[in-house]
């Protein structure tokens, strides 16, 4: 039995044995066609054999590998590749099955390719996970056929391989560098000009256009019978906090990824953007308890700690509690900082149930909620009504929308900065907030 298990039959001997049979049906009224058909029932079975021989003569004559990386980036492509040998003395037709893992919840994943004789070829696909967790690979099939594919062979490699995702660490790449180029600014990164400084005198230089003028130093400008100004040294080491709202109102779904996803991805950003500008970065999130807490430090290994930390942020979407949110902060972050808190606000009411935890914070440390625009509502905006129930929807849309714009002002009354952007676009709007908050000196 163990031989027969790899046999496979393919749709071509089908196909000719339906076109043999209706060869029989036609003999009926065209007896010549009789002999044809008996003729051609031979020629298949002899060459099912010959093809059974070929295709079966031999060990090992299919050698595959499937090469995963050590990690998944969660809302990336991932690349995947396969190494196929063919052992054979003649081209091989293959049909790939690889049995990727459940959540892509994908049936007809199927690969189909030629490798030469004695040849090496290696195939890529791309996979791209929305959610963190292990993802695991099941066997990896291949179907090996002749030129005459009547028969295949099936090899079996590499069963059960995991992958764990974390979030978006490719994201990192893009980011990496800082200092405003041409580069970064087409990623969407904007050039804040700096409208304050810190008190550590640096030293006194050369006035060039774009100096602030409130720091020309008139001694040595006398002394020396031309402007100068004193320069100082940019603050550093302050600490930033990631805070993420990992409660029901962070389920809603954008492109296959929820919006706690979405905040976990650019959390991991800011951190290493903060720690490349000299900061200490931290995190923790929050729903009915506080969990997944990074003291704002800056050390090497601070980016796997955040990293980890972020990876194992798992939520069953209760309502958040803030009260607790702003009791911790108070005992355990004692030091002002620049706090980005990633969170969810649908309704002008809903914002005001949270508003008197919130103003408590802003009083101690600099707050920015980071929020998200409704793009699903911008289509009923966008497109014309042509019916009264399209009219009611797209009224209500407007209203929703008109109350994201509200909650802004409202922040904006208490002092706190806000940031109301769609979620892919959420990571460089955060950037921007930093570097905007950086520049003009408000921490």
């Amino acid at each position: 039995m163990k031989f027969f298990k790899p046999f496979y039959i393919q749709p071509r001997f089908f196909y000719v044995g339906i076109g043999i049979v209706v060869l029989f049906a036609l003999s009926y009224f065209i007896p010549v066609l009789f002999n044809v058909a008996q003729l051609s029932i031979l020629v298949l079975i002899l060459l099912f054999f010959l093809d059974f021989l070929i295709v079966f003569i031999g060990k090992n004559k299919i050698e595959a590998t499937r090469i995963l990386p050590d990690k998944f980036s969660n809302g990336d492509k991932n690349q995947i590749k396969l190494e196929i040998r063919n052992n054979y003395s003649f081209t091989i037709h293959l049909e790939i099955i690889d049995e990727i893992p459940e959540q892509f919840q994908v049936r007809d994943f199927k690969i189909k390719d030629v490798v030469s004789s004695r040849k090496s070829k290696t195939i890529q696909y791309n996979l791209k996970p929305t959610e963190r967790g292990e993802y695991y690979f099941g066997s990896l099939n291949v179907y090996a056929a002749s030129i005459l594919n009547i028969v295949a062979k099936r090899f079996t490699f590499q069963s059960g391989a995991m992958v764990p995702t974390y979030p978006s660490f490719k994201q990192l790449k893009k980011f990496e560098l800082l200092n405003i180029n041409q580069n970064s600014l087409e990623y969407g990164l904007k050039k804040v000009r700096r409208l304050g400084h810190s008190m550590e005198f640096e030293q006194i230089k050369d006035y060039v256009l774009g100096d602030d003028l409130r720091t020309i130093n008139w001694k040595a400008t006398a002394k020396k019978n031309q402007l100068m100004v004193n320069q100082f040294q940019d603050e550093k080491s302050q600490p930033v906090y990631s805070i993420i709202d990992k409660g029901r109102i962070m389920k809603m779904p954008f492109n296959g990824l929820s919006l706690l996803d979405y905040a976990i991805n650019a959390s991991l950003v800011i951190s290493n953007v903060v720690l490349k500008k000299h900061d200490k970065a931290g995190m923790l999130s929050f729903s009915k308890r506080i969990e997944n807490v990074v003291v704002a430090e800056r050390r090497s290994s601070q980016m796997q700690l955040i990293l980890e930390a972020l990876h194992n942020v798992k939520t069953d979407f209760f309502e958040s509690d803030f009260s607790r949110l702003y009791s911790s902060i108070k005992r355990h972050i004692t030091h002002r900082s620049l706090i980005l808190m990633y969170t969810n606000f649908e309704t002008l009411d809903g914002l005001e149930r949270q508003l008197p935890y919130l103003k408590a914070i802003a009083k101690s440390h600099l707050l920015v909620i980071i929020f998200f625009k409704n793009t699903e509502l911008n289509s009923l905006i966008e497109n014309k009504a042509e019916t009264i129930e399209q009219v009611y929807d797209k009224v209500i849309a407007e209203k929703f929308a008109f109350e994201k714009r509200l909650i802004v002002n409202e922040l904006k009354k208490y002092g706190i900065h806000s940031i109301l952007t769609t979620p892919e676009n959420l990571t460089i709007d955060t950037i921007n907030k930093y570097l905007e908050i950086k520049a003009r000196g408000l921490l």
